[in-house]
């Protein structure tokens, strides 16, 4: 199969943009399934006549785009679409190499995981657990633990709960609620696109929302025809901005107008630096609001421990399709959880971590203020990644290219956008020593002007 390059050409954005374009719109269009499995492309050259681009500029974008797993090539047989794509909780795969620095935004530090603790407590809630517990699980969740969240979720973020639903992680959490919607849903612009692929595969079709620096545009949700939205209010992702107060009630006002359901991704609510994180949305309107929540960003994904807090009308429905899915999740992980918990164990690393990743996102601010004067980080002290915007007429993907070649894994804010605005890079730091973030600095400033 050929791909038909007529929908493509008018895809494509000005003139003084295309060079950036063309990867950014190969990407959303494979995204899309607009160019399925299997398609061949066409070659540099003609691809670049077609277009009105130098030839430079079109294998640049199929070099990264077989980088990221989207594309294959192989010599005799051209370049096509790869048959599996990108995939994985986090939307796009990682290159099969070993970084130098790798500053993957939302990983956090998995040096720093607390073994002894987490062994200490698997073995209490061992010698703690009923024989009965250790049949099928409860597809709600382990009580134990349900109880532990709601308490913990009223102390810490102000959730309105009176019980809980454990899930595998937060991608888990997604899927569930995904189920239970139709039609249009939500999401902002720019965000991740894992959940938007997680969405689009159970059939929702996907709008996305503009977030200034106030949050995502609540007046143009209310001009969709969408009764759902995705949000991340108290640190949103990318862009690393809270939403603000008066966003808030108009989300909510929203959400009562047209009895719609607003999913809360609160994962990165409990790193705020400067200052305590607002209390969660969710108690704002209970009865309109999915809550959900994960240990990835301060223990470890590979836990796939996640919760959620539900409408009561909507909470027996979650649980029935829980169990159809999985049977529930494992009950001596949660057990363990619930155990660090109720002794104060997921507290205590929580206050350690929150003082490292301060010290860590500081000495990367401050050696981006040595080093990329002119670059300008964006939204509050908060979270496991920073965004710096560039220089208008940056080309932040041509750059990550170039980073990459030089053992740096950073991402381009272009690969978490649907359409085009200022160029950036996303940054995680919780994972790097303040010595090496400084050192990755340097790094990316000799590539950048040179």
């Amino acid at each position: 199969m050929v791909a038909n390059w007529t929908t493509f050409r008018e895809l494509l954005l000005p003139e003084h943009q295309r060079r950036r374009g063309v990867e950014v719109t190969l990407r959303r269009a494979i995204r899309d399934g607009r160019l399925a499995p299997g398609t061949r492309l066409p070659s540099s050259r003609d691809l670049a006549a077609q277009l009105g681009v130098a030839r430079g500029t079109v294998t640049s974008a199929y070099t990264q785009l077989v980088a990221e797993g989207y594309l294959t090539a192989r010599r005799g047989s051209g370049t096509t679409v790869a048959s599996l794509g990108p995939a994985g909780a986090c939307g796009v795969p990682e290159p099969p190499q070993r970084w130098r620095f790798n500053m993957r935004p939302g990983l956090p530090a998995l040096s720093a995981f607390p073994r002894a603790e987490w062994v200490a407590a698997h073995r209490a809630a061992l010698a703690e657990l009923p024989d009965d517990d250790l049949a099928y699980p409860d597809p709600a969740g382990f009580v134990g633990l349900r109880k532990e969240i709601v308490d913990y979720l009223a102390r810490v973020r102000a959730v309105v709960a009176r019980d809980a639903v454990i899930t595998n992680g937060a991608a888990d959490g997604l899927q569930l609620t995904a189920r239970l919607l139709n039609g249009s849903i939500a999401i902002e612009e720019p965000s991740h696109f894992g959940g938007e692929n997680m969405l689009r595969s159970h059939g929702l079709n996907t709008v996305a929302i503009p977030v200034d620096d106030k949050g995502i545009r609540v007046d143009l949700l209310s001009k969709t025809d969408c009764r759902a939205v995705l949000v991340t209010a108290a640190h949103q992702f990318p862009l690393g901005v809270v939403l603000h107060p008066e966003r808030r009630r108009a989300l909510v006002e929203w959400a009562r107008s047209c009895d719609g359901l607003i999913i809360e991704d609160d994962y990165d609510a409990e790193h705020r630096y400067d200052r305590p994180a607002l209390g969660a949305l969710q108690a704002l309107a209970p009865e309109h609001v999915v809550y959900q929540g994960t240990t990835s960003k301060v223990l470890a994904p590979a836990l796939r421990l996640g919760w959620l807090v539900v409408p009561e009308r909507l909470r027996q429905d979650i649980i029935n399709r829980k169990k159809y899915n999985d049977m529930g999740t494992a009950t001596i992980p949660q057990a363990a959880f619930a155990h660090m918990l109720r002794t104060g164990g997921y507290d205590r690393h929580l206050r350690r971590t929150r003082a490292l990743y301060r010290k860590r996102r500081d000495a990367l601010l401050e050696a981006v203020a040595e080093h990329l004067p002119a670059w300008q980080p964006i939204g509050v002290a908060a979270g496991l990644h920073v965004v710096l915007r560039m220089p208008d007429g940056t080309d932040d993907l041509a750059l990550k290219s170039r980073l990459a070649e030089r053992g740096v894994h950073v991402w381009a804010l272009a690969q978490y956008t649907r359409t085009p605005m200022w160029p950036g890079l996303v940054l995680g730091y919780a994972a790097l020593t303040p010595d090496r973030l400084r050192e990755a600095v340097r790094e990316i400033a000799e590539v950048a002007v040179a």
